[in-house]
C-alpha cells in the first residue's frame, strides 16, 4: 500500500492542516450544536440551528459565533494528527503482507485511534464547551431578568440593562480548573468522551476505507480527489449521528455552568437517566444534524488533505533537491 511509505511527520502535518481548515469552516455550526444540546426543556432559548446562529449574531456579534475557536484551533492540530496517524499505525500493524484488512481488524484499528485521541480531545472539549455555552447562559439570565422586571413594575417602566458579566477566557478556565481540581479537572467527562470517540472511530474508519475503495479505479493506487472527499463526508456523518446520544451526555457532563432550573448530573448514567425521564428519548438526538454538518466537511477535508499529500510536498520543498 502506498500510504505505508508516508513518514510519520507528514501524517501529523496533514492531520493538523486538515483540522485547521475544517474547524475554521464549521465552527459556528459546532457552537450551535453545543447550545442546542445544553438547553433543557424548561428553558429553551433556541428553536433550531439557524435560530441559534441568528440570535447569537444579534446578541454577541459575528465573532460571537467563534467563541472557543481559539482553543479548537490550538488543539485540533494534535488531536486530528493523533487520530489519523494512530489509525494508520494500527492498520499497518494489523495487516499481514499487504493484504486487505478484515472488518474486525479495521474496527480494532479505529478503536485504537479513538482511544489515543482522547488525550487531547477531552481537555479541548472541556474548555471549548464552557466558552461556547457562556453566551447561552448570559442570554437566558438577561431574558429572565427582563421578565422579572416587567412583572414587578409593569410594562410601562423602561427596562434597565444589567451589566454584562465578564466571560471567562480559556487561560482563566485552565488556571481555575488546575488550581481547584488538578489535572483531573481538565479531564472531566473522560469516560463519556471515550464512549463517544471510540465507537465513532470504529464506525468511521472502516466505513471510509470501504467507501473510498469502492470509488477507486482498478488501475490507480489512490482514489480520485472527489471520492476521498465524499467518502469522508458520508462516513463522518453516519458515525456522528450514530454516537450523538453519547455526545449529548458528554456535553452536559462537561458543562460547569448551568442555566436557571437546569438539572445537574453526578455521572454518565445519572445524566442519561435524567435526560430520558425529563426530556424524553428524542433529547438524545439534540444537535444531531448540526454534528453531522460539522463532521462531514471536517473529515471530508481531512481525508482530501491526507490523500493529496500536502505535507509531503511541503517537506520536499523544505528538504530541497537531493544530490
Amino acid at each position: 500500500m502506498a500510504d505505508k511509505q508516508i513518514s510519520l511527520p507528514a501524517k501529523l502535518i496533514n492531520g493538523g492542516i486538515a483540522g485547521l481548515i475544517g474547524v475554521t469552516c464549521v465552527f459556528p455550526i459546532d457552537l450551535a450544536k453545543t447550545r442546542l444540546q445544553n438547553q433543557q426543556n424548561g428553558q429553551r432559548m433556541y428553536a433550531s440551528m439557524s435560530d441559534c446562529l441568528i440570535k447569537t449574531i444579534r446578541s454577541e456579534g459575528y465573532f460571537g459565533m467563534y467563541r472557543g475557536a481559539a482553543v479548537n484551533l490550538t488543539l485540533v492540530t494534535p488531536e486530528k494528527a493523533i487520530k489519523l496517524a494512530a489509525n494508520d499505525f494500527f492498520r499497518h500493524q494489523l495487516s499481514k503482507d499487504g493484504q486487505k484488512l478484515t472488518l474486525p481488524k479495521e474496527m480494532l484499528a479505529g478503536c485504537g485511534a479513538g482511544t489515543c485521541q482522547v488525550i487531547v480531545t477531552t481537555p479541548m472539549e472541556m474548555l471549548k464547551i464552557q466558552l461556547q455555552d457562556a453566551g447561552r447562559i448570559a442570554a437566558q439570565k438577561k431574558m429572565l431578568a427582563a421578565q422579572a422586571q416587567l412583572s414587578a413594575h409593569g410594562a410601562t417602566q423602561p427596562s434597565v440593562e444589567a451589566p454584562a458579566a465578564p466571560r471567562p477566557t480559556a487561560t482563566q478556565l485552565t488556571r481555575d480548573l488546575l488550581r481547584n481540581h488538578g489535572i483531573a479537572g481538565l479531564y472531566k467527562g473522560l469516560g463519556a468522551t471515550l464512549l463517544r470517540d471510540v465507537p465513532f472511530s470504529i464506525v468511521y474508519f472502516p466505513l471510509f476505507a470501504n467507501l473510498n475503495q469502492l470509488g477507486r479505479p482498478a488501475s490507480e493506487e489512490k482514489a480520485p480527489f472527489y471520492v476521498s472527499f465524499l467518502a469522508g463526508c458520508v462516513a463522518g456523518s453516519a458515525a456522528a449521528v450514530a454516537v450523538n446520544p453519547c455526545d449529548v451526555v458528554k456535553t452536559r457532563l462537561q458543562s460547569l455552568q448551568r442555566g436557571v432550573n437546569e438539572d445537574t448530573y453526578s455521572g454518565f448514567l445519572d445524566c442519561a437517566r435524567k435526560i430520558w425521564q425529563h426530556e424524553g428519548p428524542s433529547a438524545f438526538l439534540k444537535g444531531a444534524y448540526c454534528r453531522a454538518l460539522v463532521i462531514a466537511p471536517l473529515f471530508g477535508i481531512a481525508q482530501v488533505v491526507y490523500f493529496l499529500g500536502i505535507a509531503e510536498s511541503l517537506l520536499g520543498l523544505l528538504q530541497g533537491p537531493q544530490a
